[in-house]
């Protein structure tokens, strides 16, 4: 984080920048006016992770400056949302006079809510022991007072979870409240009312739709539940365990009945669709069945791979949502031989840097 560039009163003009970037970055598509939707410009993350400094009797949390490269007390962090905000003294407090829970601390780690639950991963350069587990319950005895609030300690080959390793997140899309089971350690939208925004732009671009969706890279479910009110079934693939089972428990929580996950990766779907090879986890679905004319892409930083970028250009309609715009233009040199964008979106997911979240509606020509 460059601290230099945390200023609130700067944001607009911020914002501003990273517009034009991302239209100068794709303006040979001929893309659709820009629809851009702003963050707060402070306590909008729900994670954020500090390294613990120990100087003598003090201890406290710390970050490096991106820019100075230089070691940044941080008793209190703009970014991160007013809960751990709220937290993160009151633990340090408690943490500085415990010698059981100190002892060799070198990261926190925090997960919190707009629903005002929160999850607080220590890790150690050392094992615990019973005297931590001890003193780690009276702990959160004395701050479930103020806070709904769960601990993890982590060690090498060592994880004790005191109660859950999750938070339940609220998030209110157009009125409904969608229930997400949030994993310790597994991938969640970082800013919260942002993920709203996208959520209900989805909701949005896709509200004509027909037949069903197909969605790669589904996580959590966190696009697949919301979307599955726009169309008859929803077929979706993630590939890591943790994220697949809390979208299962998602879906319950949600009550929806027409969206199956699939674990299993991106790439192997493509070649299970194009009758390349056949997987033992697809005996029991009957992929002949979907009438999957919309296609929704959330694809890893690298973007889509060639195979896969192939088989999208089956649907007749790509949603595609990109954590890095460099590599969806470079995905675009390919899909827009075969489609037009019809919607363009920036989402400011991250604040104060230089990175931006791009949403494409494609439709073929």
């Amino acid at each position: 984080m460059n601290f230099a560039a945390m200023d609130p009163t700067q944001y607009d003009q911020q914002l501003d920048n990273k517009k034009q970037r991302l239209q100068a970055l794709f303006a040979e598509f001929d893309a659709p006016e820009l629809e851009v939707f702003a963050s707060e410009p402070r306590h909008y993350r729900m994670r954020a992770e500090f390294r613990v400094w120990h100087d003598g009797d003090d201890l406290y949390y710390y970050m490096f400056d991106q820019g100075t490269k230089q070691k940044v007390r941080c008793d209190e962090f703009l970014p991160a949302s007013s809960l751990i905000n709220a937290l993160m003294p009151k633990l340090m407090d408690a943490l500085r006079p415990n010698p059981a829970l100190r002892h060799k601390l070198f990261q926190v780690d925090f997960l919190s809510t707009l629903s005002g639950e929160i999850l607080v991963s220590l890790l150690y350069h050392r094992q615990l022991d019973s005297e931590w587990q001890l003193e780690i319950q009276h702990l959160k005895d004395r701050l479930s007072a103020e806070f709904k609030i769960n601990f993890i300690g982590r060690a090498r080959k060592q994880k004790i979870c005191v109660d859950t390793e999750f938070v339940i997140e609220s998030l209110p899309i157009n009125g409904t409240n969608f229930i997400y089971k949030q994993v310790e350690n597994s991938f969640t939208q970082p800013n919260a009312k942002v993920a709203c925004h996208m959520l209900e732009w989805a909701l949005d671009v896709t509200k004509a739709s027909t037949g069903d969706l197909l969605e790669l890279y589904c996580g959590n479910g966190n696009f697949s539940i919301a979307l599955a009110q726009n169309f008859e079934r929803v077929l979706a693939t993630e590939l890591a365990k943790p994220s697949v089972d809390a979208a299962q428990y998602n879906i319950k929580e949600n009550n929806i009945d027409n969206l199956d996950i699939i674990r299993m990766s991106a790439e192997d779907f493509s070649d299970a669709l194009a009758k390349k090879r056949q997987y033992r986890r697809l005996k029991d679905v009957d992929l002949d069945s979907y009438n999957c004319d919309t296609i929704f892409v959330d694809p890893p930083r690298a973007g889509l791979d060639d195979n896969t970028l192939s088989m999208v250009q089956n649907y007749e309609r790509i949603l595609y949502i990109s954590c890095n715009p460099s590599t969806l233009a470079g995905n675009l040199a390919t899909l827009a031989k075969t489609h037009k964008i019809t919607r363009f979106a920036l989402f400011d997911q991250f604040p104060y840097t230089d990175h931006m979240e791009a949403g494409l509606l494609l439709e073929r020509r």
